[in-house]
């Protein structure tokens, strides 16, 4: 992985750490390349269905470390206001050394304006004990359009909160942080790509914290014009 490695911290060497959480040096550090394509088929009237699929590649974890499918049921209730219900399957590679998990995911996805707000729920089912592990993931982004059009600069934050531990390794409390600032590129009519840098925290709870430094980068394909308003996972 350095080749890779190497390639992304020239890249990210640029971007002004300004959503970094703590000093670098009371932090374990990595550079990582996130990857997702999403498509949206339309269902019916206000009903939509997203089929999901991520990539992750890891300088410190040798490679692919994670690989999510998944897909979302959408449904439109109110102007501006989604619910969705979805279901995930995580693998874990290299070295990656947590287990294969499947989740299930609730949210309500509301757009205003500008602002994009989502409001998540994952259920995580661990082959590694019986407990299910509830993460609570709220996240806003917001979008600036520019001049030419289709084209927006977003910045993003989202917390994961986890209100229970399991036997297998999830502890109670504050997990993570996300932070992303990008731009969001149309490609046609149908499809449109996220690009950005991603700086995710994790704090250590008793442990060394950890900083990821990551090139994201999404692309999202609307079948026959379905709306959507795009947020990273």
């Amino acid at each position: 992985m350095s080749g890779v490695g190497s390639t992304l911290r020239l890249g990210l060497a640029a971007v002004p750490l300004a959503l970094v959480a703590r000093p670098a040096a009371a932090q374990q550090q990595d550079v990582q390349l996130w990857s997702q394509v999403n498509v949206n088929v339309p269902l019916a009237e206000g009903a939509k269905l997203t089929l999901e699929q991520i990539a992750r590649v890891s300088d410190r974890q040798d490679g692919l470390y994670q690989t999510e499918y998944g897909a979302l049921l959408g449904l439109r209730v109110a102007p501006g206001i989604e619910l969705g219900l979805g279901y995930r399957r995580v693998g874990a590679h290299n070295g990656n050394n947590g287990a294969d998990e499947d989740r299930l995911r609730q949210q309500v996805v509301g757009t205003f304006g500008r602002f994009v707000t989502r409001f998540r729920v994952d259920e995580r089912f661990n082959p590694r004990g019986d407990e299910i592990g509830v993460r609570i993931r709220p996240l806003l982004r917001y979008n600036l359009p520019l001049r030419t059009k289709g084209l927006a600069l977003f910045v993003s934050h989202e917390s994961f909160y986890l209100p229970n531990s399991t036997s297998w390794g999830q502890r109670r409390g504050y997990e993570r942080m996300r932070n992303i600032v990008g731009a969001s590129l149309p490609i046609g009519r149908a499809a449109i790509v996220d690009l950005g840098y991603l700086n995710q925290y994790r704090p250590g709870h008793g442990a060394r914290a950890q900083m990821d430094h990551a090139l994201t980068m999404q692309l999202t394909i609307n079948l026959r014009d379905v709306l959507s308003s795009p947020v990273h996972d």
